[in-house]
């Protein structure tokens, strides 16, 4: 199975805050390693696990390490769940509409996912191994014009989310920054995406909170780039 990146996130975080203000699961850690893509082109999910954040000035870990096949990762069953929930008012933005932000994540490639908090707000960091074609088909996807406002509802909730997303970066090989602004009854919360492509994997920072910034989400980015690049061969 494969997994739509950027709709499982945007789809996620809407129904999360449309159902409980923002608020997220715990990562619990998945038994058993991911293989290496083909060919020996990447890592496995043992290796991404090790190349990730350990510590973030600030923040505390919030649960264990997650790490194993990308679609048997928690917080992404989870997200897939929650989009399952989630009623949109514009159908073809969602996974599987020909309108929605393309590119996907093969349920099977090795990744590692951690997650810090502090109060009011969420780091996630993803690492997943794969080839540079695919990882650079992620780092290029663009939401459409048409899908940058919609609503969502959860239940007898409906929010309203704002999507703003920035020229093609500079994080890495090629990034992409994509920030949603929700506003569910009196709760609003800001999420930010930075996707980014390393040597033969794809990562994710995301920042969710009432108070996320653009500019906390690409520092991330980079310090957590770094510690990819020293870990990883």
């Amino acid at each position: 199975m494969a997994h739509r990146l950027l709709p499982i996130m945007l789809l996620a975080t809407a129904a999360a805050a449309t159902a409980c203000g923002g608020g997220g699961e715990r990562a619990r850690p998945v038994h058993g390693t991911a293989p290496a893509e083909v060919a020996g082109v990447g890592y496995t999910s043992d290796q991404l696990a090790q190349a990730l954040l350990t510590e973030l000035p600030g923040y505390r870990k919030a649960g264990e390490p997650d790490s194993g096949s990308y679609g048997t990762l928690r917080p992404i069953q989870n997200a897939a769940r929650l989009q399952r929930q989630t009623v949109l008012d514009k159908p073809q933005c969602g996974t599987g509409g020909t309108g929605g932000p393309d590119g996907t994540v093969p349920g099977d490639v090795p990744a590692a996912l951690v997650t810090f908090a502090k109060s009011g707000q969420t780091v996630t960091q993803t690492l997943m191994g794969m080839p540079v074609s695919a990882a650079e088909k992620q780092v290029n996807v663009r939401v459409p014009a048409g899908c940058l406002r919609f609503r969502t509802k959860v239940g007898s909730e409906w929010a309203k989310h704002r999507v703003v997303e920035s020229p093609k970066g500079d994080i890495g090989e090629g990034s992409r920054t994509v920030g949603v602004a929700t506003t569910s009854g009196d709760t609003s919360t800001r999420t930010w995406y930075v996707v980014f492509r390393g040597r033969h994997y794809l990562a994710t920072i995301t920042v969710s909170g009432p108070t996320a910034t653009r500019t906390e989400a690409e520092r991330l980015a980079r310090t957590a780039l770094g510690q990819a690049d020293r870990i990883l061969p």
